[in-house]
């Protein structure tokens, strides 16, 4: 794509002068085998996830110019697309591993020809390094290793320059697949050393615009609230070389804009499309739209604990029945996803997550709950969402703040700036009433509830706090699935979600992706982030 026929099939006017700053990125010239180009609503605001206040948009960088000691493999969904399989972990860094006869530590041999970008050999002293860091930094990333079990710098031992030993706490279920999510990315030690100070000993500042990886792609350019350029890494050694030498990621707020992009074929792939765009996409003859089920998803209305209406039990029920369920699912999800309201009963039969919870639409219910609290007479809250997320968020937040009125509840609707959304909602946890969506990276219902029901981990935005609920996760997030334990532990926690409802569930979402049909390799991730190291072109 090159910028005469960029300009030829979109205006100036039609786009607005704010996309314009997207053509510099390109050079004279570029041919479709060397550029590829995404479009994105979402801000990215850190080039490294450690930062405290890494927005999600920003983990595609850790895929991209990074490399993990593990990483999973590939499955093929129902409709022919591509995602990553949960049960299949397999090497990137590491070219082989073995568990002690005790299973308590595990051994990673590092690949011979793996180099950063500076040329300088990836070796086992990085890969502490980097894991250290990523145990120590707190917030997020420290939490996310512990629900691993990988909690101190201890753990993880140089044997020699291309072989580590991490040592385990516990045996659990979940430390080899936690090597395998972004959080654990291997960084040239070196660089960042040589870059911290006494006040910043790992490097936050300059890892947060320049990051030192080993990954498939380097970052050539970042323009904040605008765009990020990848350049291939043609001396990877971690996977298949990419099939593109160039790729940028364009943040285009407007969603019509990013419609009528991929519509005429003007860039090569729209990422998390709305669901309405999804639909009415599918029939589109020079579009493809792939959409995939986002495993232990929900999109869900959280009442915060913290605002003094919400500590009665019987207020949040109230407000569950108050939501119309069908029509935010008609109107926000456009009948995409799976409907997660109108369960059977507040006692599960399975553990299968997510469910439907056992509330629907019945104003009289919840009227009827209301009158049983101090708050009879209702009250005022604001209603928030993200606006990086306003294809769903507003209506459904609309919707909402309609049937909170029928019970005397009076929301006023509160938006909120992407780049903002993180730290307000998820790290200060101050919003009484918000829309929020969750997804456990680690595919089993026990690490859900960890994030989502603890009090202070991160996407317990609620401030729920329960003692049983505390102890119930304790016990079986390291727990064998298949332990006699473990499902009536789970069905309990599940019981306690139902009837607690500090997280109100509306559907489970897809993750929607439109691209042109000469566009191949895209692969669904759980961190629903584009991982652009398997894209290519093919021949129309």
């Amino acid at each position: 794509m090159n910028r005469r026929d960029f300009l030829t099939g979109v205006s100036a006017a039609t786009l607005g002068a704010g996309v314009l700053p997207f053509l510099k990125a390109l050079p004279a010239g570029a041919a479709p085998s060397d550029t590829l180009v995404v479009v994105t609503g979402t801000t990215i605001n850190s080039l490294d996830l450690h930062r405290t206040g890494t927005n999600r948009p920003s983990y595609q960088v850790a895929v991209n110019c990074y490399d993990r000691l593990l990483t999973f493999g590939s499955k093929t969904m129902p409709d022919g697309s591509l995602s990553y399989d949960y049960e299949n972990l397999q090497p990137e860094l590491a070219e082989s591993w073995e568990l002690a006869g005790d299973g308590m530590s595990v051994v990673f041999h590092l690949r011979k020809g793996a180099a950063f970008w500076d040329g300088r050999p990836v070796t086992a002293h990085d890969v502490k390094w980097s894991l250290d860091r990523a145990v120590s930094v707190g917030g997020f990333p420290t939490v996310q290793m512990r629900a691993g079990s990988l909690e101190s710098p201890d753990q993880f031992e140089v044997v020699d320059d291309h072989t580590v030993r991490v040592v385990f706490l516990r045996p659990s279920k979940l430390t080899l697949p936690d090597l395998a999510v972004p959080v654990p990315f291997v960084i040239n030690a070196e660089v960042a050393k040589a870059n911290a100070t006494p006040d910043d000993p790992w490097a936050m500042e300059y890892l947060h615009r320049n990051p030192a990886g080993s990954g498939a792609f380097k970052v050539a350019r970042w323009d904040p609230g605008q765009q990020l350029v990848y350049e291939r890494n043609d001396d990877w050694a971690c996977g298949p070389l990419p099939g593109v030498r160039r790729v940028i990621i364009r943040e285009i707020p407007s969603q019509s804009t990013r419609r009528a992009l991929v519509e005429r074929g003007d860039i090569h792939l729209s990422h998390d499309i709305p669901a309405k765009d999804a639909r009415e996409l599918s029939t589109h003859r020079a579009v493809s739209v792939v959409g995939t089920p986002i495993e232990n998803c929900l999109h869900v209305l959280c009442p915060n604990l913290a605002f003094e209406p919400f500590q009665d039990r019987r207020v949040r029920q109230a407000v569950a029945y108050a939501i119309p369920y069908a029509e935010i699912y008609q109107n926000a999800a456009y009948g995409r996803g799976a409907p997660m309201w109108g369960g059977d009963s507040f006692e599960p039969s399975a553990i299968t997550w997510p469910q439907p919870f056992p509330y629907q639409t019945d104003y009289d219910k919840a009227k009827e709950l209301l009158d049983q609290t101090a708050f009879k007479d209702g009250f005022e809250v604001p209603l928030s969402f993200d606006l990086g997320t306003a294809e769903w968020g507003e209506p459904a937040a609309l919707l909402i703040q309609e049937g909170l009125a029928k019970i005397g509840i009076r929301a006023t609707i509160d938006k909120i700036p992407g780049a903002n959304w993180r730290t307000v909602a998820l790290v200060e946890k101050k919003l009484p009433l918000h829309l929020e969506n969750f997804g456990g990276w680690l595919n089993t219902p026990c690490y859900y509830f960890f994030w989502a029901y603890v009090k202070g981990n991160l996407f317990n935005s609620s401030n729920y706090d329960d003692a049983e609920m505390a102890q119930l996760i304790e016990e079986t997030l390291h727990l064998p699935m298949d332990d006699p334990a473990y499902a009536p532990k789970m069905q309990r926690m599940i019981a306690k979600a139902f009837e607690d409802v500090p997280r109100i569930p509306l559907w489970q979402p897809n993750l929607d992706v439109a691209m042109r049909p000469d566009v191949a390799g895209y692969k669904f991730w759980f961190h629903r982030m584009p991982d652009v190291r398997t894209l290519a072109f093919v021949a129309g």
